[in-house]
């Protein structure tokens, strides 16, 4: 019997040290390279994650881009080589009486010279219902040569009848001949 015990006694040390030699020598690699691998694949996520984030951001300044160029694309057409100031501040005229708008005046002012843009600025007076006005604005936007509005006032009447009196400064641009400056 003690020969039995013996051998069973040697028998669990032979099975505690295969099993503590596996626990330690495949058991522990293999844990801490699970560990290593999942931790490199969370980094790898957290790439693909931000690469689809500054993919989907690339996107809309690649839109942005394309509306900035369709935008400029006309931008030289809009700044005529002459002023033709007569004949821009007549479509002025006649886009205030397009939308209604009573007591105009345009009145330009003393032409700015640059080397290669002069500008001229225009005082602006008209009333007539905010909406008008708004309109008269909106089709000057559209309007096939650059003008910039630095000063808009606007103004209710004393009696309160819906009419509002506008007063504003806008530039008008043309390229300056070659050799000015």
């Amino acid at each position: 019997m003690l020969f039995r015990e013996k051998q069973q006694l040697t028998i669990c040390v032979i099975a505690g040290v295969i099993v503590g030699g596996f626990v330690v020598f495949r058991y522990l690699p293999l844990r801490g390279n699970m560990k290593a691998i999942r931790q490199i694949k969370s980094t790898q996520a957290l790439t693909i994650a931000k690469g689809d984030a500054d993919n989907k951001q690339l996107l809309l300044l690649n839109e942005q881009l394309l509306e900035i160029h369709r935008e400029l694309e006309n931008y030289e057409a809009k700044i005529p080589e002459q002023s033709d100031i007569g004949g821009f501040l007549h479509r002025i005229a006649d886009l205030m009486n397009e939308n209604n708008l009573s007591d105009q005046m345009i009145e330009p002012h003393k032409e700015i010279k640059a080397e290669k843009l002069n500008c001229i600025p225009v005082k602006m007076q008209c009333k007539g219902k905010l909406a008008q006005i708004f309109e008269f604005y909106r089709q000057l936007q559209v309007l096939d040569r650059l003008v910039r509005i630095e000063h808009v006032k606007l103004s209710n009447d004393s009696d309160f009848n819906g009419q509002v009196s506008m007063e504003s400064k806008a530039i008008i641009y043309y390229r300056a001949k070659v050799g000015q400056g």
